[in-house]
């Protein structure tokens, strides 16, 4: 590291997620506080009118109104936005899906057509039928097995957007940036847009490659202790936060001041967290590949994945997200999560727990996929998705063994 204090040292991002200060940008104190405070305030004195005006038409940096802005938000999310390496800037969202709906809501108009990944998760899917397209907007659906070849044959003259989901919720298949990032030098005006959720921004980094905007429901990994519902939403260049960021204060999905801190405060542990999911999630993929009761294990790690190289070249390890088939049937899906003792069954991941769930009675359940979304998707009835924690191994494998003998 550099002595020199004049100069901007860059840090690792396993630095900057653990103990990288956010200098204040817009308060001026001789206060250093090593953990940032919350502003646990809606209103902010301004002295004057000018002032106030300067600071809504963004001439000058300031706070006004918590919807806006607020420096716990802030704090947090430079430090995403390192993570990401987003040059034009990181915003805070009160959910996963009030980030997505930014995004979609944002930067797509009734006449545009949006190519999408099929299957994502269930949420999105029902946003997009139930909302964006009553706006006019026009979706094609490509499988999430398919790579950018198929993306890029279902561009027409109207397609202003490409949304991906890398690791895939349920499947876990796996997109190649490097490749999305030549098809948008092909594509100029297209904007690519993934949603990095089961392997946060730690693991994997889609804007280096010249993607558009990362997405991430921070209730997950990011978050990291199933504690807090957010978002998040990373930008490539500051044109586009600008736009998104006034749409946000438009809809009112800003985080809360309180959840931001708690997002920061797990930020600082990400690297470890992450690292640890992995090592876990790679034991407990191999453990459940040679089981006998096991049809199928779907886990970017193992070598038998159809983009195990893709998830190595991008990844920096392959995260705690596993699905897998069972032999049986539904009946033997459900009998295998309400046997778990240490897991807990459960929606949602990425917490420091096991959580284990049955998708087509539960996340891909009937209100949120159909029985012929879920064939397409090939989400099947004795399909289980594991969202590994940090639990001594030996303890997570003897319940998963226990679990699969009663099968």
């Amino acid at each position: 590291m550099n002595s020199d204090k004049s100069e901007k040292t860059i840090y690792s991002i396993d630095s900057v997620a653990a103990g990288y200060k956010h200098e204040g940008k817009w308060l001026k104190s001789t206060l250093r506080p090593v953990v940032q405070p919350i502003y646990n305030t809606s209103i902010y004195f301004v002295p004057s009118s000018a002032v106030a005006e300067a600071i809504i038409s963004e001439k000058e940096p300031g706070y006004l109104y918590a919807r806006l802005c607020n420096p716990t938000n802030d704090a947090c999310a430079d430090i995403i936005a390192q993570l990401e390496g987003a040059e034009g800037g990181t915003l805070l969202t009160s959910s996963g899906m009030a980030a997505v709906s930014l995004v979609l809501l944002t930067f797509l108009k009734s006449g545009d057509h949006l190519v999408c990944q099929f299957p994502i998760y269930a949420g999105v899917i029902k946003f997009i039928e139930g909302i964006l397209v009553g706006t006019n907007v026009e979706v094609s659906w490509v499988d999430s097995n398919e790579l950018v070849e198929t993306f890029e044959k279902a561009i027409k003259s109207n397609t202003k957007m490409v949304y991906v989901e890398s690791p895939c919720n349920p499947k876990m298949s796996v997109q190649d940036f490097s490749l999305f990032g030549e098809l948008t030098r092909r594509h100029p005006k297209l904007l690519v847009v993934v949603d990095g959720t089961f392997a946060s921004a730690y693991l994997q980094q889609p804007l280096k490659y010249g993607l558009h905007i990362s997405i991430h429901s921070c209730s997950k990994y990011m978050g990291g202790h199933s504690d807090i519902i957010a978002g998040c939403v990373s930008f490539a260049n500051e044109e586009l936060m600008r736009k998104a960021r006034w749409h946000l204060t438009l809809l009112g999905s800003a985080l809360s001041a309180s959840d931001a801190s708690l997002l920061h405060r797990s930020l600082k542990t990400l690297p470890v967290r992450m690292e640890k999911h992995s090592i876990n999630a790679m034991h407990v993929a191999k453990f459940l590949a040679q089981h006998s009761k096991v049809k199928a294990v779907y886990y970017p790690g193992l070598e038998s994945h159809p983009h195990y190289k893709i998830a190595k070249s991008e990844m920096k390890s392959f995260s705690g997200m596993i699905s897998f088939e069972v032999i049986g049937g539904k009946e033997a899906g459900i009998k295998l999560v309400e046997s778990v003792r240490l897991i807990s069954l459960a929606v949602s991941l990425g917490g420091t727990g096991s959580l284990i769930e049955h998708p087509a009675s539960m996340t891909n359940a009937g209100p949120l996929m159909s029985e012929e979304g879920r064939k397409k998707g090939g989400i099947t009835d004795s399909l289980i998705r594991l969202s590994v924690g940090l639990e001594d191994i030996d303890d997570l494998i003897s319940d998963l063994s226990q679990a699969l003998e009663q099968l």
